[in-house]
């Protein structure tokens, strides 16, 4: 069973969000924001995949793909998710959904970023 870590600012996605990944079988953790899903990934979990949104206030999600980047984790797939479709290219990021995106887009680009789903 895949391992993801979720990172949004706003709640209400998040949890949607963790919540239906879990339905469908993955260990979630959650972290409200960019600061805390550094803080979590320095805290030594190991994560099969991590999903981000991109624009958050305070830490974005490209501080932490940069994060990810730079350290002893730079082989984990990360996955952006953004309202603002100029970040659509983003070099960090192994693929990036536009909101609005259906659950099945993601659960298809996590699928092919890893292979235990």
């Amino acid at each position: 069973m895949a391992h993801l870590l979720v990172i949004d600012d706003q709640d209400t996605f998040l949890d949607f969000l963790g919540r239906t990944l879990e339905i469908m079988g993955f260990r979630v953790k959650t972290a409200h924001g960019g600061e805390e899903g550094i803080e979590i990934l320095q805290s030594g979990y190991d994560f099969d995949l991590v999903i981000t949104d991109i624009l958050m206030s305070h830490v974005d999600g490209i501080a932490v793909a940069e994060y990810i980047r730079h350290s002893d984790k730079a082989g984990i797939p990360i996955v952006g998710i953004t309202g603002n479709t100029g970040m659509a290219n983003h070099k960090l990021f192994n693929s990036i959904l536009i909101k609005p995106f259906r659950v099945k887009e993601l659960l298809a680009v996590i699928k092919s970023l890893i292979e235990d789903p």
